[in-house]
């Protein structure tokens, strides 16, 4: 099988970078929160010691263009510069559940700026380097539609609105490739939705398709950018370039139940999941999120190595696996130290410390990808039998 191989390593890191208000009105800043904005650098370097060479990280949208037209690069230039100077690949995610304060996200102004904001990103990410940028131009459209427009745990904070919204930032999203088109038209995009499965266990038909109609609502935001569903939005196959999928292990439930637990008969095979986002869209896909939290963060990386590979052995040409977040962070509610990254939370000094067994899994599992994603050849020479992997 041959897959394409846009970026530079396949094991990515993602830098959690959310700005949304919470229910309660508090904006979040993750990149600030976990110092990461000041300390991109020095991450940037230790990810690239562990073999992570192409991230993801964000842009902050209401600090840059805090005042309408009017566009204050400080809070991005270091960033930006940073991966340069380390050799970093960054997609580079421009709305990432937060916009600024003066707009109404679901007026046609929104749209507009946005486009505008996504072409000066363009701009400037070309007047610093001459590599092909990638973007996400709006993280989760899915779950965002969901927490901000149905539930109100974040913003908007309405309820009952949460399929105007997914339309809105589909909309928004449109607009935003075709500004940055304009400006480069090498750029690649990646739209990062999260991956579920919803099942039930009554027999009941009603239930039965009530529960596969929650699953195949994953697809609807591809759908819409595909020109697939509701075509007057402006959707159009070439909108979609590179199927993201976000899987955690709370990514599986009962309707109207409780969490599928990661073990039990009824928890879908990843591989499986993989497959039907390749086999629907004809693209190729990224584990565009993937982790868990405290001790489980090894355990999980071997489970999602694995169904990766079993994928990439039935022909899925999936392109790469980003860890996400690289880093600990602050809970999005209640400011509890997430143990879920590489890489801890910074001390005064800005030292991180590593997860040990993380890493430890992460470099068996790169090489475990590497025998598979390279062509093997048998040794000629006698004694135990070995496969090698042919560097050409």
């Amino acid at each position: 099988m041959s897959i394409e191989r846009p970026f530079r390593s396949f094991f990515m890191g993602g830098f959690e970078c959310s700005t949304h208000r919470r229910g309660d009105g508090n904006r979040l800043d993750l990149l600030a929160a976990t110092a990461h904005d000041r300390l991109a650098e020095a991450d940037y370097r230790q990810l690239r010691t562990l073999g992570l060479r192409t991230i993801r990280d964000g842009l902050r949208w209401h600090l840059i263009e805090a005042t309408p037209g009017h566009y204050d690069w400080s809070s991005f230039l270091p960033m930006l510069r940073a991966s340069r100077n380390e050799g970093m690949q960054v997609i580079w995610d421009l709305c990432h559940y937060g916009w600024p304060d003066d707009i109404d996200i679901f007026s046609p102004a929104f749209v507009t700026r946005f486009a505008r904001f996504a072409r000066e990103v363009a701009r400037v990410i070309g007047s610093e380097s001459d590599d092909v940028p990638y973007f996400c131009p709006v993280n989760e459209m899915s779950f965002w539609a969901w927490a901000g427009g149905e539930v109100a745990r974040m913003n908007p904070g309405t309820k009952g609105r949460g399929g105007e919204l997914k339309r809105q930032l589909v909309r928004a999203s449109i607009a935003a490739i075709e500004a940055i088109r304009d400006v480069e038209p090498r750029a690649r995009f990646l739209y990062a939705e999260p991956a579920i499965h919803v099942t039930t266990y009554s027999s009941q038909r009603k239930s039965r398709e009530a529960a596969e109609s929650y699953r195949l609502s994953q697809y609807e935001a591809f759908d819409l950018l595909a020109g697939r569903l509701e075509p007057e939005l402006g959707g159009r196959p070439d909108y979609l370039d590179i199927i993201g999928v976000n899987f955690y292990p709370e990514n599986q439930w009962l309707d109207g139940g409780p969490t599928i637990p990661f073990g039990h008969h009824s928890f879908r095979p990843f591989r499986e999941m993989l497959t039907e986002v390749h086999e629907r869209y004809g693209r190729p896909v990224l584990v565009s999120e993937t982790g868990a939290e405290g001790s489980a963060r090894a355990s999980w990386l071997h489970y999602i190595g694995a169904e990766v590979r079993a994928a990439l052995a039935s022909n899925v040409p999936v392109l790469g696996i980003c860890l996400y977040p690289v880093l600990d962070y602050p809970g999005w509610d209640n400011d509890r130290c997430c143990e879920v990254g590489l890489f801890s939370m910074p001390d005064p000094t800005g030292r991180r410390l590593l997860c040990e067994a993380f890493a430890e899994e992460l470099e068996r599992q790169q090489l475990l990808i590497e025998a598979v994603r390279q062509p093997l050849t048998m040794p000629r020479s006698r004694g135990p039998l070995k496969l090698v992997a042919d560097n050409d």
